[in-house]
């Protein structure tokens, strides 16, 4: 796809106008606060880390809602600006468009790049399968939803490296299944997803490598507290494929960590939510910059 044609902020915020403007989008008596998930880093609805079985938005069957969210994170050595919507169709069908834009500051100034962005447009599908998440809480039936999320890189100038002696392609395709189950009564829910990836740090480097180029299966974990309801508290793991490790740039030099995180999901009302975390993001490109990236991470969404 030519990349003049794939913008998607404009369209991220065209579809949200839309959205706005049309009466019929409006989902004003679906779901539960916290229980359509905040917005990840990819855009799809779940966790911060990881996406969920959830649909986005609090539109119900028969309904048309959206999501419009901003997210900044920040560890010692690098930076995240995520930007991105999503369309929730009767609690079934969920699209989404999200831009990534990772500032590395001068830790590429070793090879002479520094101020250097690394940014990725992703665009997301997900479908509900079977269950749901509130009204089978007492059961032992979970909200079952399968997704993809298409995901495309700007290295700027890292790409001639990147995709030239390590290997890695600019474009990829994660698939994955996620299992949610809520136990209303209880105020917990847990989050399985299986992801199939070929994704190098989440895509901002790539996917695959010239000794590593097919999918691997990676699980993600989520575990969440409803205090009450507008308040949860939460964490995540994210494991991470690795495909980088071994390069020609010597083993272990761009070796891949997962992910964890610890958060706090507030809703004071149906129209937003803001999520806080404490994120560790283990090593990232070891090889310039050794130490472990831990930080903050910072989302806010608007739900219409």
């Amino acid at each position: 796809m030519p990349r003049h044609l794939f913008r998607p902020p404009l369209a991220a915020w065209a579809c949200a106008a839309l959205l706005l403007a049309a009466p019929s989008a409006h989902a004003d008596r679906g779901k539960l606060l916290l229980t359509g998930g905040v917005s990840s880093i990819d855009g799809a609805a779940g966790g911060g880390l990881t996406p969920w079985a959830l649909i986005g938005s609090y539109a119900s069957a028969g309904e048309v809602g959206g999501t419009a969210f901003v997210t900044g994170a920040r560890t010692q050595d690098y930076g995240l600006v995520t930007l991105g919507v999503a369309i929730g169709i009767h609690d079934r069908v969920e699209l989404t468009i999200a831009r990534q834009d990772l500032d590395a500051g001068n830790n590429l100034a070793p090879l002479g790049l520094t101020g250097l962005h690394l940014k990725q447009d992703i665009v997301g599908l997900k479908l509900r399968l079977a269950g749901d998440a509130v009204l089978d809480s007492d059961s032992t039936m979970p909200q079952l939803a399968v997704g993809l999320q298409h995901k495309r890189t700007d290295a700027g100038a890292l790409g001639p490296t990147l995709f030239g002696p390590l290997g890695a392609r600019d474009a990829g395709t994660d698939v994955y299944l996620s299992a949610t189950k809520l136990f209303l009564a209880q105020g917990v829910l847990v989050n399985g997803t299986l992801r199939a990836t070929q994704a190098n740090q989440n895509g901002l480097l790539g996917f695959g490598g010239a000794r590593s180029r097919g999918y691997r299966l990676q699980p993600e974990i989520s575990l969440v507290k409803l205090l009450n309801r507008k308040l949860a508290i939460g964490a995540e793991y994210r494991a991470k494929p690795d495909h980088l490790n071994q390069s020609v740039l010597g083993a272990g030099a761009l070796k891949e960590d997962d992910w964890f995180d610890l958060f706090v999901a507030w809703a004071p009302t149906r129209s937003f939510s803001l999520t806080a975390a404490y994120v560790d993001l283990g090593r990232i490109a070891p090889a310039v910059q050794p130490r472990r990236q831990t930080g903050g991470y910072l989302s806010a969404q608007l739900a219409f």
